[in-house]
């Protein structure tokens, strides 16, 4: 079993910068994928990031340039770092873990945590 512990969402203006933390516990955290989602209001989930083992990185086109996913193994933790926040980033963003290679499938994921809301004001 991993647990994953989301915290750093916020109210922000937009252009301002938020910095997402997901904490992992239980097995190695260093041998899972890990993915960035979001899920706004009466939408569907919607992929961001994801970071594998080897710090391979993938992003959706829309957070591209703005948004960053580092990793750091010694802590445990997962970050999303996101620049220049638009109104349409608000969402519940969600990190998930899989015990394989990154995917942009939700589905994929064997592990989440619950959620930090993110919004952006105009």
């Amino acid at each position: 079993q991993v647990q994953l512990v989301e915290s750093g969402g916020g109210l922000v203006q937009a252009g301002a910068s938020l910095r997402l933390s997901c904490v992992a516990s239980g097995r190695t955290f260093s041998n899972y994928a890990m993915g960035w989602f979001r899920q706004a209001p009466g939408k569907e989930r919607e992929f961001v990031g994801a970071i594998n083992w080897s710090a391979n990185k993938n992003y959706a086109d829309s957070v591209k340039g703005r948004f960053t996913i580092s990793r750091d193994n010694a802590k445990n933790t997962v970050y999303l770092q996101m620049n220049d926040l638009k109104p349409e980033d608000t969402a519940v963003y969600s990190c998930a873990a899989r015990a394989t290679t990154y995917s942009r499938r939700p589905d994929l994921y064997d592990y989440w945590g619950q959620g930090t809301q993110v919004t952006v004001s105009s």
